[in-house]
């Protein structure tokens, strides 16, 4: 096991290290992924030779394991051709097994998703990529990584162009589901359908639209997805859906046109970004109900930052979130939210240089641990390109409930 040392401006902070090293770099990328395996031992991440540039076809990452029991220990499993900065080839660990881990690559003229066993290390590979996995491991669905690539670099993958790029709202395009177990994908909700649901705000000519982020409900009974559409100027506006696995009962959970990360607090309750909401014209996290006109509550007001990567706890009351650079210094800071105290505690303060910027920033998005006592996010260490470090947050939470 590495060596713990406090966070970047002092001891205050919980204890933290860095568990990857150069002169590759490290990164896991979104927050909404199981990162850790399910006796906590083994961290996933991908290891790539550059930083501050688009990933371009040929650009081959590695992804792999850190084994924190054993020095820290880099684990290779496997390589892909189908990532991206932010939220890398989709690394995770399967659900509801201890040994798997499934993620995103291109062999020949199409993405697909490799599914390995990390101890017979035995492969198999699913004939179209995944975004989210179902908390059961023999689903997912996904978006068109194609589509992403063209109107949003850096949250699709470079190498297949969109066969769609021409049209605005295709019918043949959207959100996928497919069956792990067999490999059949089918496509459960068009552009050309979401397009036609309900009210687009500010509807303008030109208007494009797409899919992105989604994300299984904890029981898998519905997906989160956000509908967006660019306009020409390239700004663009957001509508939070939920919906059955097979495309069905789709919901306008916040269709006001701003929307931005969330996360599952329960089957029937999201916490999420926006504005403009109960006479809240600034950005905030408010939790909603899963149904077209449910009930709304501002969570954490003037407190719990408005424009970070949300978590809940396991079995706790606490919410774990990070910032954007802030100040001169452009520091980055983890945190965590007390729900009933409204109480707030930095994890610590990550320095990201000005070079880390636009699609190739290094956000921390920061991950939790199966057991809740550990947080791995990513940030750029001493010279050495961004890396993994790990924070210790046992003594904060006390692992105990509240």
């Amino acid at each position: 096991m590495g060596l713990w040392s406090g966070a970047a401006k002092g001891a205050e902070y919980p204890p933290t290290r860095v568990i990857t090293r150069g002169p590759h770099h490290h990164w896991f990328g979104y927050y909404d992924k199981l990162q850790f395996d399910p006796t906590n031992r083994f961290a996933l991440g991908m290891q790539v030779d550059f930083e501050h540039r688009s990933p371009r076809p040929d650009d081959v990452i590695r992804v792999g394991m850190v084994d924190l029991h054993d020095g820290d220990r880099w684990i290779e499993l496997g390589t892909s051709r189908a990532w991206c900065w932010q939220q890398g080839c989709m690394l995770q660990w399967l659900p509801g097994s201890s040994t798997k881990v499934l993620w995103n690559d291109r062999q020949d003229d199409r993405f697909v998703c490799r599914i390995l066993d990390t101890q017979t290390r035995q492969q198999r590979t699913v004939p179209h990529p995944v975004y989210t996995v179902s908390p059961d491991g023999k689903s997912a669905v996904a978006p068109d990584f194609r589509r992403i690539n063209d109107v949003r670099p850096g949250y699709g993958y470079a190498g297949l162009p969109d066969p769609f790029a021409d049209q605005l709202a295709p019918a043949e395009t959207g959100i996928f589901h497919i069956n792990l177990e067999t490999g059949a994908a089918k496509l459960i909700l068009s552009l050309a359908d979401i397009a036609r649901l309900g009210e687009i705000p500010n509807p303008t000519l030109g208007i494009k639209h797409y899919f992105n982020h989604l994300l299984f409900s904890p029981g898998g009974e519905r997906f989160i997805a956000l509908h967006r559409w660019r306009y020409p100027n390239g700004s663009r506006l957001t509508r939070m859906i939920t919906a059955r696995p097979d495309g069905s009962d789709v919901r306008l959970v916040c269709p006001n046109g701003y929307t931005s990360h969330f996360i599952w607090r329960d089957d029937r309750h999201i916490l999420a970004q926006s504005k403009n909401l109960l006479g809240n014209s600034n950005w905030g996290d408010f939790l909603f109900e899963d149904a077209e006109g449910g009930t709304v509550e501002e969570v954490g007001h003037g407190v719990l930052d408005a424009n970070g990567h949300l978590s809940y706890l396991p079995d706790t009351d606490w919410i774990l979130n990070d910032t954007y650079p802030q100040g001169p210094e452009r520091m980055q800071t983890p945190h965590l939210y007390h729900v009933p105290s409204g109480r707030r505690i930095d994890l610590g303060k990550f320095h990201l240089p000005k070079v880390y910027t636009g699609e190739w920033r290094v956000d921390t998005h920061p991950r939790i641990s199966r057991d809740g006592q550990l947080v791995c996010i990513d940030a750029p260490h001493q010279g050495q390109g961004r890396q993994l470090h790990l924070i210790d947050i046992s003594q904060v939470i006390g692992g105990k409930r509240g």
